[in-house]
């Protein structure tokens, strides 16, 4: 297979357009988050979303370029290495914000942590997604994880 191809996939418009589209799409979720409620009731929905959302987007990723094409970009250069810091910073960060919460909630870490490791941001949205679900549940802490 042609090594371009397999690191960078089928060219198409899209991939052009999404990263745009994307960035359109954080911001207008920064200023709805700021403008509304901390903890709205279904807030839970838009992080399962994101979750599956991208799950999909990667899923043919990895169809496409395979499972760890994603190394390889990392490998490219000064910008490939400062992007994966970049996103190993943030999902530890997030990571570390979400534990008290997600333990608050009864939730059992170490399975959410090992699919976090294993999957980003993927997992990282779920974990979110179960964490603000249980904390908006009418069982409140008792319904987490352990239940």
């Amino acid at each position: 297979m042609d090594s371009h191809l397999m690191m960078y996939g089928p060219y198409h418009k899209l991939f052009e357009l999404a990263p745009i589209g994307a960035a359109l799409v954080f911001v207008a979720f920064i200023f709805v988050k700021i403008a509304r409620p901390a903890r709205a009731r279904g807030s839970w929905l838009l992080a399962a979303a994101a979750s599956s959302l991208f799950a999909i987007w990667s899923g043919y990723a990895g169809f496409t370029g395979g499972w760890a094409g994603f190394w390889p970009l990392h490998q490219a250069g000064v910008w490939g290495n400062q992007i994966w810091f970049d996103l190993l910073l943030a999902v530890g960060a997030a990571w570390s914000l979400l534990l008290p919460r997600a333990r608050s909630v009864g939730m059992r870490v170490v399975p959410w942590t090992l699919f976090v490791l294993a999957t980003g941001s993927i997992g990282l949205c779920a974990m979110l997604a179960r964490c603000l679900y249980l904390e908006a549940s009418p069982q409140g802490e008792s319904g987490g994880d352990l239940a």
